[in-house]
């Protein structure tokens, strides 16, 4: 699946690390949090682990693979003691801060399982699938308000060469039963209205959510099945004991005979498993309400979502209320796999995030924004989740969804509960399971070799799509890096 690059000329490029005035006064006022979590619907904080407790199974980390292990672990097992600990409040992490694309795939889109996985790519797509049609049942049964429409998401071209890509993926991807279909420009200017856009390729096994209200949601099951959540509660340290481990916090401890390390990107209690992750930040912005005239002015009515084909690519979507959200493009890593609370606002981005979006819409030139926020994304070398098990089997783990765990979280969870029971199934003889990434170098080099990745992309996407000598060598390792 390949074409011939073509380099854009002077100015030709639309994006790129610009911005304007116009751009950073827009973004001046937005709001500095998720728009997502600000929301009254919130509910009260969990109390603090603030005392020492003893169960079968203690998941660490309250995102959606977290949720989803625990409900599933009470669902199989209706009379194991189950625990779910966070180190913050539940959503405050990935979960809350995502844009809400809930995609069928398991391995981050159709050309990396094409690249890595070809000989299983078939029962990929299949598990895929019905983890979705999973997902979507299971917020029926149990009433969960997440604003979830299925309808697909666009993969958009702007160069030809990326349509011409787009539209041998389609015919490829089928061979393997995926449900894509190919539009070319004037057919998708039907849909959404860019002077950029040549067509897209529209994957129907995607949906939209809230990803805040569906975190809550899957908290509530999990409540009312029983498991108890502790919430502020950062665990400090992980032993293993006679019978299981034991965990401490600032006020208490844990003593389980099980243990599931859904920490994302989060340090994890594994020091192995932070070799293989690279914590990168991603940027959002939601801008205000539009106004019917600036919605018929881009063409957009159906609770679709996009991207766009770049390596440096773009997410956006609409909201339930009319708003767009508009993510991507930067992945931001800091020294040492840091994590902290100042990266999750950055000015730069915002504004030349601001700036590509009225580059993209021009009709939209001058839109205000209400909301602004990063947050940290668990990148790997594969781009897909790997799992594994520590202390004989007593802990299992799961880290590296590279921004696509929304629904791929459901499979890790199951899979880890296969991993941590020691139960043969049908995901646990995958390829995708049984083995890991290449991990990153050690510091200084890994600060090194994602930055010459992240200038490499850039020129690449510049030069439409012409790899350099350094990506190449990557793609011979079979290593990559991606938000």
């Amino acid at each position: 699946m390949t074409a011939t690059a073509v380099a854009f000329v002077g100015d030709d490029f639309p994006y790129g690390r610009v911005t304007s005035q116009e751009a950073k006064e827009a973004i001046a006022k937005a709001k500095p949090k998720s728009f997502w979590l600000d929301s009254r619907s919130r509910p009260k904080a969990a109390p603090a682990l603030a005392k020492d407790i003893s169960t079968g199974l203690v998941v660490v980390g309250g995102g959606f693979t977290g949720l989803w292990t625990v409900i599933n672990a009470k669902i199989h097992q209706p009379n194991l003691d189950v625990v779910l600990i966070d180190s913050q409040r539940i959503g405050d992490g990935a979960a809350g801060r995502n844009g809400g694309f809930v995609s069928a795939s398991l391995t981050h889109g159709f050309p990396n399982g094409y690249g890595r996985w070809e000989h299983e790519l078939t029962q990929l797509v299949r598990l895929g699938h019905e983890n979705l049609d999973e997902i979507e049942d299971f917020l029926k049964e149990h009433n969960i308000e997440a604003d979830f429409e299925w309808f697909g998401e666009f993969d958009v071209a702007i160069t030809q060469e990326h349509a011409d890509e787009l539209k041998e993926m389609t015919a490829t991807a089928k061979k393997y039963g995926e449900d894509f279909t190919f539009f070319d420009a004037q057919e998708f200017s039907k849909y959404v209205k860019s002077p950029l856009y040549k067509g897209a390729m529209l994957d129907a096994d995607c949906a939209l959510v809230n990803p805040a209200k569906l975190a809550w949601g899957l908290r509530k099951v999990a409540l009312k099945l029983g498991v108890e959540v502790y919430e502020n509660s950062p665990v400090i340290e992980l032993d293993q004991s006679v019978n299981g481990v034991k965990l401490k916090t600032a006020l208490g401890s844990i003593k389980a005979r099980r243990c599931i390390l859904a920490t994302g990107a989060f340090p994890s209690l594994i020091p192995k498993v932070n070799r293989m992750i690279a914590p990168v930040y991603d940027y959002v912005l939601v801008t205000e309400v539009l106004t019917e005239e600036q919605k018929q002015s881009i063409g957009w009515n159906e609770p679709f979502g996009c991207s766009d084909a770049f390596n440096q690519f773009h997410y956006f979507r609409l909201t339930k209320d009319g708003r767009m959200l508009w993510g991507g493009y930067d992945a931001v890593y800091h020294y040492g796999n840091e994590v902290i609370k100042e990266y999750e606002q950055s000015d730069e981005s915002f504004a030349m995030l601001a700036e590509h979006l009225y580059r993209t819409f021009p009709a939209l030139r001058g839109i205000g924004f209400s909301h602004k926020w990063g947050g940290a994304i668990d990148t790997c070398s594969r781009f897909t989740p790997f799992w594994g098990t520590s202390m004989r089997g007593k802990v299992a783990y799961a880290a590296g969804f590279t921004g696509l765990g929304v629904g791929s979280s459901r499979f890790a969870a199951l899979t880890l509960l296969d991993l941590v029971y020691d139960r043969k199934s049908e995901r646990t003889k995958l390829s995708m399971v049984r083995t890991k990434p290449l991990p990153f170098p050690p510091e200084p080099f890994k600060t090194w070799v994602i930055n010459l990745t992240r200038w490499s992309i850039d020129r690449a996407d510049h030069n439409g799509g012409k790899r350099n000598l350094w990506l190449k060598l990557l793609d011979w390792l079979g290593l990559g890096f991606d938000s």
